[in-house]
């Protein structure tokens, strides 16, 4: 019997009819991830950039979240060409790389998708749950299908190089990240300032004159509608330890301040 893998998450993007909307996975608790994978979005995005997850946990969490109509994205440390290859051996279809400033960048994460000749992936699909050991069969000759390969523009740099990033062949799409396109502006903390904003459309724009998708980050309600309004194709619009942060500081405010008559102090 032959195994068969979801389409990727490109797929969707060109058959949804709206915008995609997703949140960040990044406590690493698998409980946290079926609950967001439940929770009705259409994408979440598994943070091994700046969330504290082994190679092992990622894949347990791309476990968990398959049992439910979600695609599930995992967001790299950095662009390597064997990280690549071991988070695509663990199962991961839709792969976003961090921090590629440029043309060539992109080209190498491309490469890194694909087997040989048409790029460097090392071979080992009949050892790993990418092909579910070697269940998928043509899992060699058709990898490229089933996987979205998306890269960051969060830089200066980068969004001057967004037209020749967004050309790049095998990209399925750019993920803007306002934080860091802030910071290397001198504007640290400021993603809602204007001129980020503008940068943040102009990718957009670059990236529907090339026909390929664009997504990014914005926690603020009013900025991700706005974004959307732009011709965003997907978006995150929170995270799980965010949600919990906040919640939960909510609450304590709320019931401590009443029981305490308006002071929240609490000493140990």
């Amino acid at each position: 019997m032959s195994l068969r893998l979801n389409p990727p998450f490109a797929h969707t993007l060109d058959t949804l009819g709206r915008p995609a909307v997703g949140m960040w996975v990044c406590s690493g608790s698998h409980v946290a991830a079926e609950i967001c994978a439940g929770s009705g979005f259409d994408w979440l995005l598994i943070d091994g950039e700046h969330g504290v997850l082994s190679l092992e946990t990622t894949q347990q969490l791309l476990q968990v979240t398959a049992a439910y109509p979600v695609h599930t994205m995992v967001r790299l440390p950095q662009l390597d060409t064997a990280t690549i290859k071991q988070f695509l051996d663990a199962g991961a279809q839709n792969i976003l790389i961090p921090m590629v400033d440029d043309a060539r960048m992109a080209q190498d994460a491309v490469a890194a998708t694909r087997y040989p000749p048409a790029g460097v992936r090392g071979v080992g699909s009949a050892l790993s749950r990418s092909a579910r050991w070697g269940g998928v069969a043509g899992y060699l000759t058709d990898a490229e299908q089933y996987i979205s390969l998306f890269v960051q523009i969060e830089s200066a740099a980068a969004v001057a190089n967004a037209r020749e990033i967004c050309a790049v062949k095998g990209l399925a799409g750019v993920f803007v990240g306002p934080s860091d396109l802030a910071a290397s502006m001198g504007l640290l903390g400021q993603q809602n300032h204007p001129d980020v904003v503008a940068a943040v459309k102009s990718v957009i724009t670059v990236a529907h004159e090339a026909g390929i998708k664009v997504g990014l980050n914005a926690f603020d309600p009013a900025q991700a509608e706005d974004y959307l309004a732009a011709g965003a194709d997907f978006i995150l619009v929170a995270a799980d330890v965010q949600l919990l942060a906040l919640e939960s500081k909510k609450l304590a405010a709320q019931f401590i301040d009443s029981a305490a008559g308006g002071s929240a102090d609490v000493g140990y």
